[in-house]
């Protein structure tokens, strides 16, 4: 049945009316703040922005959280939580571009890259969490549906749409720039549409009784964070791992780099990504016995060609005149050579 105005009623709108209020003129002071820093230094500028991406992401799930418990639905609730789990990967990106400045150390040779990768991880965990807490309670929802507050989630919901359409607007130019940022775009996207679904069903309930959707939109939320949180699983899982990247074909590394003029092979190579923005390389290559300087000559051309055809910014090149024991293109350890 549709919810019936009263003291209830006249507290919710209040609380409505004073969530607008206070996110118009934060809107107005994102906006010129963003404006007035697009001439600055472009990863100043999308560090600041990141900034108040994370702030509207931190005040949005609370909103919906306090108005999913008052109206007594789960999908704004899951909504919320989606939200924050987005609020944690934009402070991973956040701390990407902070910490990726700083260089490598005699303890960390690598630097701290990884740090956002790690994290990666941990963000994942709590979603997965999050998405198993709010499937449970769904469930007992599903069995036992309870009348919901339409206009409240209505409201809560476009509050959400609001403020994720700002945080996609913001971060619009600099996806096209930095891949922490394009990630954080798609997930602003993502949760833009998620709150205009809520907010339909909150226009639903308005005029139908149809709580036992509450639910079943509850699970779909569940399923599009279990399919993005796989997703960030896998490829921190992969690099990790030290796997080969996404793209890379080591045979056709092999035959560019052996297609050079004053190389007669390549192997034991390694391909792997140190850290997300970032794709290394290490081979032995085999060379006629020459002056050192020359030697120099032919390993520029062979880092401008794996930069250039393969985006490889950080390769390892030992050359040798005489080629080792093994003649794999992958490197294998003595153990594995005996078997």
């Amino acid at each position: 049945m549709p919810w019936k105005r009263g003291k209830n009623a006249d507290h919710n709108n209040r609380l409505l009316r004073f969530f607008a209020l206070n996110l118009k003129p934060l809107a107005l002071n994102l906006f010129m703040e963003t404006h007035h820093h697009h001439h600055h230094d472009s990863s100043n500028s999308w560090t600041k922005r990141l900034v108040i991406t994370i702030l509207i992401n931190l005040i949005i799930p609370a909103v919906q959280i306090i108005a999913g418990l008052i109206a007594g639905s789960m999908a704004l609730i899951s909504d919320a939580l989606h939200n924050l789990s987005d609020c944690t990967s934009l402070l991973i990106s956040y701390l990407a571009l902070k910490i990726g400045r700083r260089g490598p150390s005699f303890s960390l040779t690598f630097g701290y890259k990884r740090v956002e990768v790690m994290a990666a991880v941990f963000n994942t965990a709590l979603l997965f969490g999050a998405a198993f807490f709010i499937a449970v309670e769904s469930w007992g929802r599903f069995r036992n549906p309870v009348p919901i507050q339409g206009n409240l989630v209505i409201g809560a919901a476009l509050v959400g749409v609001l403020a994720n359409g700002l945080s996609t607007w913001m971060l619009h130019a600099g996806a096209k720039e930095n891949l922490n940022l394009r990630g954080a775009f798609l997930h602003m996207i993502i949760d833009t549409l998620t709150s205009i679904g809520v907010a339909l069903l909150g226009i639903i309930w308005l005029f139908r009784p149809w709580y036992w959707l509450d639910p079943l939109v509850s699970w779909l939320i569940v399923l599009l964070i279990l399919y993005s949180g796989w997703g960030i699983l896998k490829e921190a899982l992969l690099i990790l791992m030290n796997a080969t990247p996404p793209g890379i074909d080591l045979e056709a590394i092999q035959r560019e780099v052996e297609a050079l003029e004053g190389v007669e092979g390549l192997h034991h190579l390694h391909v792997w990504n140190p850290s997300a923005g970032t794709i290394a390389l290490a081979a032995h290559i085999i060379v006629p016995d020459q002056m050192l300087c020359e030697v120099d000559v032919l390993s520029k051309e062979v880092r401008a060609m794996l930069m250039n055809k393969f985006n490889i910014d950080h390769p390892i090149l030992q050359f040798e005149a005489t080629s080792c024991a093994s003649k794999n293109l992958l490197c294998h350890t003595c153990q594995e050579e005996s078997h």
